[in-house]
């Protein structure tokens, strides 16, 4: 049997698993795939990346718990960041995400300072509402942030006024309080956003007044939504210069003072909402506003009569002004709008009706509902088309009558068109729309149903809404984080113009840990399994390369030596040029004459050894240099004769720069040059061997 190990580099860059290893230490809940080293190459889910490096993480809908660390802002390649729709991420975004300068759809937390310095910024939202696809027009690119319905403080920050890409601004539904900035000499303002299309500031705590220098006629503003918040002061009249507006909400305000606003100019206006304000004078002139539907300005003090002008615009369906001061007799006149739905005049000092008109929809005049219709019944649900039968338990049938699991929550419409909430008709053209661009992205999506239209306090439709999944009984986490995202994208999907801007809540935040949580047990175990082969992949491969290293350094010190013989010789400077054996022990003349018997002839060192006298030394030769000062003293001391052959050692030294050991073939005497004194040693017809 063998086993192969292939040992294969982490796709992912160092510093960004580092990060995102940091930033997941203070998350709760993450992907079940999210274990090893390499985020890029092991498919962890919500991650893209491109050249290694992180360029995307998208959890919505996750159910994620914490907070979101600075250790973010240590992804400098990332382009999207999309944490919404997870109702346990707490805290506030830190302004290390300034530090993201490539960073491009942002949904996530409050806005810090330094969200001005995000220069590439395209979407902005909190951790519970997000959108998720880039949008461009015209060549440009449009921005968004949307932090709606989140529980942010503070100041609205002035330095939004730098991102001059801006198209949708929507803090809604927050605690913000202050003023609304304007540019001044030192500090930027949001009347610098002159490509925006939406300011959505409604349902927060802001104070002061609407600043006249907040609009000019260079702006392509669309919705003006300033709704439930404690602003003062009259309406500025620099507001009629944004000829682009198509809807205003300043309701539920502290608004005074008449209402000055020339609206012939405003044509492309179709909704207006003024209620809840202490407003005086008369009715404002609405001729000329040929598309307007909704004129809403109930609980204010406007006095005077109705102008019947105001009902004859064609495209007008609902005209609520109670609880006002308005007086003198009611006449609504033959030439009224044919969509004219609702007319509710309820608790002002109205004296007389004028009849005759035909009108026969819901009016409502002093607390009576004189007239009505069937259709002001509310009630719409998406039908099936096939038989129902039972499901398991938590399951739900789709209109395709599949049990299933669906995503589920609620759509909160801003604003809407139309007044008959049981008219079928509209739901099933928002639905089809829907329904077309799931199926053109390819999403895992079978069926939608809509139904529960109702309008809340703040006049929003609140419409529930249920996706069913496609293939299966239940959306995986990829799915489903997908499908929570898009839910907020405002460019997803083409609404139809009865329907205004929007943002989706979630009701089933625990999708994952509730009664459908057994769908994911595959991943779990699969992801279980495949840690522990990894861990064990990890430790042959670092067993095999520690082998194959030591391998290595043998081999290198083999070849060392063979280039090198004296490679472990010890070249102090202070041995001189000659090299020196380490571990070498050198003897002295008094040792050498005890081991040989006062140098007795039996006792001589013998051929190749150092004979028995220094057996217990063999390990630790001599110097060179020494042995042959030893000899010379040897020799000289016991008075040996000199006349020899010849003189050899059982070792040769050769230097190629100082000498060698040699003996002529003309010469009976020993005789060696080059470092070592000169010597010169005969014996008599003796041959001594070292």
């Amino acid at each position: 049997m063998c086993l192969q190990v292939f040992l294969i580099a982490a796709v992912t860059d160092p510093q960004d698993f580092a990060a995102l290893s940091a930033v997941k230490i203070n998350w709760q809940n993450t992907p079940p795939n999210w274990i090893g080293i390499d985020p890029c190459g092991g498919s962890w889910e919500g991650i893209q990346c491109s050249n290694s490096r992180i360029t995307s993480i998208v959890l919505s809908g996750m159910g994620l718990t914490g907070t979101l660390t600075a250790d973010i802002g240590n992804l400098p390649k990332l382009q999207n960041l999309d944490l919404s729709q997870n109702m346990g991420l707490t805290g506030t975004l830190p302004p290390a995400i300034g530090n993201l300068k490539n960073l491009v759809y942002l949904f996530v937390g409050p806005i810090p300072n330094t969200i001005g310095s995000l220069t590439s910024l395209s979407h902005c939202k909190d951790f519970y509402y997000g959108i998720h696809l880039a949008i461009f027009y015209g060549g440009h690119k449009i921005a968004d942030i949307s932090l709606a319905s989140n529980k942010f403080n503070g100041e609205i920050p002035p330095s939004i006024g730098n991102l001059l890409n801006l198209y949708w601004l929507d803090i809604t539904d927050n605690k913000l309080t202050g003023t609304i900035p304007v540019s001044n000499e030192t500090s930027p303002g949001l009347d610098l956003l002159v490509n925006t299309g939406h300011f959505h500031l409604g349902q927060n705590q802001l104070t002061g007044t609407i600043p006249p220098k907040l609009f000019s006629s260079n702006m392509t503003l669309i919705h003006v939504l300033l709704d439930s918040n404690q602003l003062s002061g009259s309406i500025p009249s620099s507001l009629e210069l944004v000829r682009s507006l198509e809807l205003i909400r300043l309701d539920r305000n502290s608004l005074n003072g008449p209402v000055r606003l020339n609206f012939t100019g405003l044509t492309n206006l179709s909704q207006l909402y003024l209620s809840n304000n202490k407003l005086t004078g008369p009715m404002p002139d609405l001729s000329g506003m040929n598309l307007v539907a909704y004129v809403i300005m109930e609980r204010t003090q406007l006095q005077g009569q109705i102008p019947d002008s105001i009902f004859s615009v064609a495209q007008i369906q609902s005209v609520v002004l109670s609880n006002n001061e308005l007086n003198g007799t009611l006449d609504i006149g033959n030439n009224y709008g044919a969509q004219l739905e609702v007319i509710d005049l309820q608790n002002n000092s109205i004296t007389e009706f004028a009849q005759g008109s035909g009108y026969s929809k819901t009016l409502m005049i002093n607390r009576k509902l004189l007239l009505t219709s069937a259709t002001a019944k509310y009630l719409y649900s998406t039908p099936n088309n096939c038989v129902q039968h039972d499901c398991n338990s938590n399951q739900i049938s789709s209109p395709n009558c599949k049990c299933a699991y669906p995503i589920t929550g609620t759509m909160h419409f801003r604003s809407i068109s139309f007044s008959d909430l049981g008219n079928a008709s509209y739901y099933i053209s928002l639905q089809a729309s829907m329904m077309d661009a799931f199926q053109f992205d390819q999403f895992p999506v079978d069926s939608i149903a809509l139904s529960d239209p109702i309008m809340d306090e703040y006049d929003y439709l609140d419409l529930r809404i249920e996706v069913f999944p496609s293939n299966s009984d239940s959306f995986n986490r990829t799915g489903f984080s997908m499908i929570t995202s898009q839910l907020n994208n405002l460019t997803f999907f083409k609404r139809p113009s009865s329907f205004g801007p929007f943002y989706f809540t979630l009701d089933n935040n625990d999708y994952f840990s509730g009664p459908n949580k057994s769908s994911n047990k595959g991943i779990i175990i699969g992801a279980a399994i495949g840690s522990s082969i990894l861990v064990l992949l990890l430790l042959v491969a670092g067993i095999y390369a520690f082998k194959q290293r030591r391998k290595a350094d043998t081999a290198t010190e083999a070849a060392i030596r063979l280039r090198d013989p004296f490679a472990s010789w010890d070249r102090n400077e202070s041995a001189g040029s000659r090299p020196q054996i380490n571990g070498v022990r050198c003897f002295t003349f008094e040792e050498l004459k005890k081991c040989t018997n006062n140098f007795q002839m039996p006792t001589l060192l013998e051929l190749g050894d150092m004979g028995r006298c220094v057996e217990e030394w063999r390990a630790n030769r001599p110097a060179m240099g020494e042995v042959v000062k030893e000899i010379e003293n040897i020799a000289e001391q016991a008075g040996l004769d000199y006349d020899v052959e010849m003189l050899s050692t059982s070792a040769s030294h050769y230097d190629s720069n100082k000498g060698s050991l040699y003996l002529p073939d003309n010469k009976k005497f020993f005789e060696y040059s080059g470092s070592f004194p000169h010597s010169e040693i005969n014996f008599n017809n003796k041959v001594l061997y070292i």
